[in-house]
């Protein structure tokens, strides 16, 4: 026979080796590992599961041993610093007269792990077993009832007690304060024989947390009134969120000027609190001021006072503050990205939502995170629809907000059948829907034309998913009838709502009987309006227009009166737009633009080439007591079209006009005409409705929504997107 090879014979020896010994080890752990006779095993009858030699039992041998020896509190020891709890009070059954160590040791084992069966096993045990607690062992079972919200045997507990200090009190009180039992709370507070600032902050917070601000402030000033208590930065802290829960700025102040004198404004705490005082009293420059004198600021800090500026609408300082926290060593968190990339869709900033992106991108953020849904959000408020979708389909898990987001983006920039059809996968998906979410679904069949799909969506929002029909949901459906003519349906709806209809159904109303003509249900509609807002002269306007429409000029006479006995003017619509981060306004026939002849003459030649398009003004919604050629000289110089023609005389990238005041059903069908008419071509975008150009007919009731348009050169297409 050959010989094996000698490195062959080696591995072979090896493998012998290690199979002598693993036979022997096995040996061994089974002759270890049968202890049924031994202490643990006796405690723990269970089927034993044999582990690997690896898996050391030495601490489970030691348990053993000292349980055989009978030192089952040494045992207990080791089981509790193992934090295998339900093991140590197993083996408290076999203790002859535990000490207060072990009661103490377990029944802070149980708080930790807010362990309530266990806890009661203790309780149970030292009942049993005839010790008697001192106040020690009571406050720590106290203190475990409460933090495991079971109040009832807290208070058992505490009636049960002979002795109580001042702890007992303030442990049920703080339980009784956190789980909301206020009135409870209040008495135990009100019996104490004595109190601390514990006590004032445990009962002060309580009312803060569970939304009674005037109580708490209440509170607050019977302490300060008293000579022994003076408060602590926590219960300094509570006084100054109830301030701002009521907003109620000079007691904030009253606070403040306490702070001062009793020497807590040098603590983090305290100035965290005054600076969201301030802000939520709407008082940000005085925020600002204490964000600004605050050394350790964190990324909390931050993104409060940005948030708080943009709630008070003062959006560039929102930003430029963002901007230095970008500077700044501290990394802005989810919170902070998400709330200014909604203060750049609230106010179509694209640009600045970009960069947020680009930053996004640059650092690593969590695909997970809200943030991401909130760039979703962005991108679809600001029209830019396709970039949304990249974004909602990078995403691994979209939440509804995504979902949501998208479907509203769709609908609100004329890809309704995009809209439905993304609801429809997210129904495939699993993903419940909300009640935003059926906004823009019904949206999407309003500009869509899909009446009886629309009513089908709007009745399931009930009976399919178990959701209540919101205000929101009723103006929809209102609007998708009122569209289509159908007043009888919209009429029955508005009978059988289970609430009273806001101002934005009515007003959906009154635009479906301005296209229709409806006078009766145009009548009451506006009548709704003028009680709820009596100062909105749109509501007047449209009421004219119908009543003219139909030759009824001395209801027109009466409309304009009651719009001079009420004081009611109507603002002159205006459109702004943005080259070069400078904003240009425009007014209708407004001739005060450095650039006004170029513009005006600019525009006469394009209304010549819509006219040669086919294009006739509509005069039936402009004042009816002028003269037609002044009708139409309005129509054209409407401020909408002079900012269009000076942004395509400018054509600069990324131009963006924004319209405060909603215009007539003629300015859509003109930007139309001029998104043909235009050399080169122009993309008209609509943020409410947006109508395909090579299909003018596909709507003829446009209701002129707020328009966003965005300008920009694309010089290899030959196409100027407006």
């Amino acid at each position: 026979m050959r010989q094996k090879p000698l490195q062959l014979q080696r591995i072979l020896k090896f493998i012998a080796c290690r199979a002598l010994s693993q036979s022997h080890l096995e040996r061994t752990i089974a002759t270890s590992s049968s202890y049924s006779s031994s202490p643990l095993a006796q405690l723990n009858p269970t089927p034993h599961h044999q582990k690997s030699f690896f898996e050391s039992e030495y601490k489970n041998g030691l348990v053993n041993r000292l349980c055989k020896d009978k030192k089952f509190k040494e045992a207990i020891d080791i089981l509790c610093q193992q934090k295998r709890l339900e093991e140590a009070v197993r083996i408290l059954d076999h203790v002859d007269r535990p000490s207060v160590s072990i009661y103490s040791a377990l029944l802070q084992l149980c708080l930790q792990q807010r362990a309530l069966g266990e806890g009661k096993k203790v309780h149970a045990h030292i009942q049993a077993s005839g010790f008697v607690p001192g106040i020690f062992i009571s406050n720590r079972l106290i203190d475990l009832y409460c933090k495991c919200e079971s109040l009832v045997d807290s208070q058992k507990v505490f009636d049960a007690m002979g002795d109580k200090d001042l702890c007992s009190w303030n442990i049920l009180i703080s339980g009784y304060a956190k789980m909301g039992q206020l009135d409870e709370a209040r008495k135990l507070f009100d019996a104490m024989p004595e109190r601390d600032n514990f006590s004032w902050t445990a009962m002060v917070s309580g009312y803060v947390r569970h939304n009674h601000p005037n109580e708490a402030l209440d509170l607050y000033r019977v302490m300060q009134r008293s000579e022994s208590y003076k408060g602590n930065k926590f219960t300094t802290s509570s006084a100054l969120a109830a301030s701002a829960a009521i907003q109620c700025l000079p007691l904030g102040k009253e606070i403040h000027g306490h702070i001062t004198r009793t020497g807590l404004d040098s603590d983090a705490v305290v100035w965290s609190a005054l600076s969201d005082m301030y802000g939520r009293c709407r008082s940000i420059d005085d925020a600002r001021c204490i964000f600004d004198r605050t050394s350790d600021r964190d990324v909390v800090s931050w993104t409060t006072l940005i948030g708080r500026y943009f709630e008070c609408g003062r959006w560039e300082e929102g930003f430029l503050l963002f901007s230095d926290l970008l500077k700044s060593v501290i990394r802005p968190n989810e919170f902070t990205l998400a709330g200014v990339l909604n203060a750049c869709a609230y106010q179509t900033a694209e640009e600045m939502g970009k960069q947020v992106h680009g930053y996004m991108m640059r650092t690593g953020f969590d695909p997970f995170s809200f943030a991401a849904s909130a760039l979703v959000h962005m991108y679809s408020k600001c029209g830019n629809i396709e970039t949304a979708h990249r974004v909602f389909k990078w995403m691994p898990q979209p939440d509804l907000v995504s979902w949501t987001s998208l479907i509203n983006g769709y609908a609100q920039n004329g890809q309704p059948h995009e809209a439905l059809k993304l609801f429809e996968m997210l129904l495939e998906s699993g993903t419940q829907p909300d009640h935003i979410t059926f906004v823009g679904v019904l949206s999407a069949c309003t500009h869509a034309g899909l009446v009886d799909k629309g009513l089908e969506y709007f009745y399931s929002i009930k009976e399919k998913f178990g959701l209540s029909h919101t205000a929101d949901h009723y103006a929809c459906v209102i609007d998708l009838l009122s569209r289509s003519g159908r007043f009888k349906e919209a009429e029955d709806i508005i009978n059988k709502m289970s609430m009273k209809p806001d101002k934005f159904l009515w007003a959906s109303l009154l635009g479906g009987c301005r296209i229709y003509g409806n006078i009766d249900l145009a009548k009451r509609a506006a009548e709704a309006l003028f009680e709820m807002e009596p100062e909105n002269a749109a509501t007047y306007v449209t009421l004219a227009n119908i009543y003219a429409n139909a030759g009824r000029w001395g209801e027109v006479s009466k409309i304009r009166k009651i719009m001079d006995d009420r004081g009611v003017v109507k603002k002159a619509g205006l459109s702004w737009i943005e080259i070069k981060r400078k904003v240009h306004v425009f007014l209708v026939g407004d001739s005060s633009h450095p650039q006004f002849k170029e513009i005006h003459d600019f525009w006469g030649e394009l209304f010549k080439r819509m006219r040669e398009e086919g294009y006739v003004p509509d005069t039936d919604h402009v004042l009816h007591d002028v003269e037609e050629e002044q009708k139409e000289q309005n129509l054209s110089y409407h401020s909408e079209k002079l900012a269009v023609a000076f942004g395509i005389i400018a054509t600069p990238p990324d131009l963006r006009d924004e319209k405060t005041i909603a215009s007539l059903t003629s300015i859509d069908v003109i930007m139309q005409l001029i998104s043909k008419a235009a050399i080169p071509p122009i993309c008209l975008c609509n943020l409410e409705t947006v109508d395909d150009i090579d299909n003018l007919d596909s709507d003829p009731d446009l209701d002129g929504g707020d328009l966003s348009l965005l300008l920009s050169q694309r010089m290899e297409a030959g196409v100027t997107t407006y």
